[in-house]
């Protein structure tokens, strides 16, 4: 940062002070750990002491679970090595097989993942939306902001089932739906990445569902097609033609970069074959609302019967689980 020439390329130059950020804030959370425990340390000898009170011992009592838990999140965040895992997150959600009940699913998973978000003080902002018949959603696009959230989110990709009494069904029946999720880390729109006009198709269209009359009454929403891929990306929020366009090639340009991350452009086809249906048999994790409640992850074995806190954005334990079975088989 002290040469001359430092700021002649400027994005050179950012990236570097967003890494110095980085380590920064890191060396800062391992110091503020290390004078908490040293604190505890400390209240732990007074109360061993003859004249020390149990005051102390209460002290220290209340705050040992605090820093364990923050000791966790930071071995963990110091395990998200990836290359994009500091980035922010675009989640996409799809109804899989049930219908109607899919799309109810869809609404839950993504008021799940927004609670999960708010907890961690990471912001939501929902990119794309279709709506479902009579209720839910058939899809929704959003991104996540904030530290490390790709490296966390990542861990959530997969078909994720629901057991429940359905609301929408008169007799009162069980019926199991299930959901896709897919998510890809977001990056900067001057990503360098060789993507041909030539290879793009784009879309203008009326949004639909929520967004009022100006949404409904001009062709604002766009959709980019990546002919070579088929890779399609959609964003209808915003009232500009022009932020939709921004936003779709951000998300387009997210896309792609997961497909170059699992194998070259003339491996798409192959790729495309691998993902998983959204129905029976696929799913990464069961939620059962009856006849018992249980979530369970069926890659780590974690489970809980809190399904109301997990369905209000309760996520680490299945989040750190994954992120440890993918440290042990790494190495």
């Amino acid at each position: 940062m002290a040469r001359p020439d430092f700021w002649n390329d400027q994005r050179a130059a950012q990236g570097v002070i967003n890494s110095l950020n980085r380590a920064r804030r890191k060396l800062d959370r391992y110091a503020d750990l290390e004078s908490r425990l040293s604190n505890l340390e400390v209240l732990l000898e007074l109360g061993d002491e003859e004249d020390g009170g149990p005051e102390f011992v209460d002290e220290a009592a209340g705050e040992i679970g605090d820093v364990a838990a923050d000791l966790e999140r930071f071995q963990l965040e110091l395990l998200l090595r990836g290359d994009y895992d500091r980035r922010n997150a675009i989640m996409t959600l799809h109804a899989g097989a049930g219908g109607l009940e899919a799309q109810d699913w869809v609404e839950m998973l993504f008021r799940m993942y927004t609670r999960w978000a708010q907890t961690r003080g990471y912001q939501v902002e929902l990119l794309d939306s279709l709506e479902g018949e009579e209720a839910g959603l058939k899809s929704a696009t959003f991104e996540v902001r904030g530290d490390n959230v790709y490296g966390f989110l990542r861990t959530e990709r997969g078909v994720h089932r629901l057991v429940r009494i359905s609301p929408f069904d008169a007799q009162n029946r069980r019926h199991t739906t299930f959901a896709a999720v897919d998510v890809t880390p977001d990056i900067e729109t001057d990503f360098e990445l060789d993507i041909s006009v030539d290879d793009l198709r784009i879309d203008y269209y009326r949004a639909g569902g929520r967004g009022g009359q100006h949404v409904n009454k001009t062709e604002s929403a766009v959709r980019i097609t990546h002919l070579p891929t088929g890779v399609v990306s959609t964003c209808q929020n915003e009232r500009s033609q022009h932020s939709n366009r921004e936003t779709a090639m951000r998300i387009l340009k997210s896309r792609l970069l997961k497909l170059r991350e699992q194998a070259h452009v003339d491996q798409v086809a192959a790729i495309k074959g691998e993902e998983r249906e959204a129905a029976w048999g696929n799913q990464i994790r069961s939620y059962v609302f009856q006849p018992y409640s249980l979530v369970k992850d069926h890659r780590t074995d974690v489970e809980t019967g809190n399904v109301q806190s997990v369905m209000d954005g309760d996520l680490d334990t299945f989040i750190y689980a994954a992120l440890k079975q993918e440290a042990v088989a790494s190495g």
